[in-house]
């Protein structure tokens, strides 16, 4: 079973690797080949695309968040739907039991 480990192991790196070219956006793939000639390479080289086809460093889109973060316990709209939510478990129970 031991033997056939490195032949495992090169067909998860190429499965990866295909997938990995597959879901990359056009403009993470670097200009030395287009995806297709990639998608060709892979299969016999795919550390090849891991290293030298794809953009490596922080993600093209990193959204900062809208405001300050609050903590739910401070925060009135969270407040509010948890009211709103208990309301609604209440509303659905005919028998009374208030189960959480």
């Amino acid at each position: 079973m031991l033997r056939y480990f490195p032949y495992l192991l090169m067909l998860a790196l190429v499965i990866y690797a295909f997938i990995d070219c597959l879901s990359t956006p056009a403009e993470e793939i670097r200009g030395l080949l287009p995806r297709a000639v990639w998608l060709l390479i892979i299969p016999f080289f795919p550390l090849g695309w891991l290293i030298a086809g794809k953009w490596q460093g922080a993600p093209a889109t990193i959204s900062a968040p809208a405001g300050p973060w609050i903590p739910p316990d401070d925060n009135p709209e969270f407040l509010k739907s948890l009211g709103e939510a208990q309301t609604r478990r209440r509303d659905q129970d005919p028998g009374g039991t208030d189960t959480p």
